[in-house]
């Protein structure tokens, strides 16, 4: 294989991928691949590639031309202020979600000793973000699946955040017999007949993270109905779901006992997060 200088390849390889993002990938690969940072690209454009670094970047570029996630290829994920791991057992971190995490923090002092779990916590990204936005509270992060929750912990572990706790199992009995000041989850939400499941970084991303039941609703429904044994009077349940379940899901929060039920939009105005108040 001959030399070619960092300035040719990635013009090469952003020709080669769609969308107006392409130089940007390009980019995100080969720094994966030399790992340096991305200051270091512009210093050395005129530096050859060595061989062995071209034919990485190569399998990395064929990859994503194929459709792979930019996130799994590179395995991490920027999300509020973190920089986390990710890899194919987890949902990539999608910067709507921050959404949640600004409306768990509005509704969390910041000098109370409050307790928070996050359910279906994945990456660790939502528990994660609070953690650190809320350091006196407690943060119980759980998940189904240990290779899921693995990946939450280790990302705990490099941001050094030492109030998130760990545990595993099915929604609310990885919780026991434990209360919170507040529930947060982005559950599986997506009918399990859309279409969508086979496009985009949707067709790689774990199914049992998706999608729930013949309207996207079931696990949202479990959540729900068993939140009153967990939460304490007054405490908030707050849950990200799809553009179009904002009325059922408030209707649901108000057949289970909670008060304010309301749906907050994202920037793009669709229905996003919708939360409700326990009753007192």
């Amino acid at each position: 294989m001959s030399t070619v200088k960092i300035a040719e390849l990635l013009r090469e390889a952003a020709a080669r991928l769609p969308g107006e993002d392409a130089r940007h990938e390009a980019e995100q690969l080969l720094l994966h691949t030399l790992g340096v940072e991305r200051a270091w690209l512009f210093a050395h454009a005129t530096d050859e590639v060595a061989p062995a670094d071209q034919e990485r970047f190569e399998l990395l570029l064929q990859r994503r031309v194929e459709g792979h996630p930019l996130a799994y290829l590179v395995g991490r994920r920027g999300f509020w202020t973190l920089d986390l791991e990710v890899n194919v057992a987890t949902l990539i971190p999608r910067p709507e979600t921050e959404l949640l995490v600004e409306q768990a923090l509005a509704r969390l002092p910041a000098d109370d000793m409050v307790r928070v779990a996050d359910m279906g916590t994945g990456s660790g990204a939502i528990a994660l973000s609070i953690a650190s936005e809320r350091p006196l509270a407690t943060v119980m992060a759980t998940d189904v699946l240990g290779p899921t929750l693995a990946v939450a912990v280790k990302n705990a572990q490099a941001h050094g955040l030492e109030n998130v706790w760990f545990r595993r199992g099915h929604w609310y009995t990885a919780l026991g017999a434990d209360r919170f000041d507040m529930i947060v989850s982005n559950p599986p939400y997506i009918a399990a007949g859309d279409p969508h499941l086979q496009q985009g970084d949707l067709r790689f991303e774990p199914p049992p993270a998706l999608a729930s039941g013949a309207d996207g609703l079931d696990a949202i429904r479990e959540i729900i109905s068993g939140a009153h044994e967990h939460l304490v009077p007054g405490g908030w349940l707050l849950l990200e779901h799809g553009w179009d379940q904002g009325p059922a899901i408030r209707e649901l929060l108000e057949q289970a006992g909670f008060v304010g039920a309301q749906t907050v939009q994202d920037m793009e105005q669709r229905d996003r997060v919708t939360l409700g108040r326990l009753a007192v």
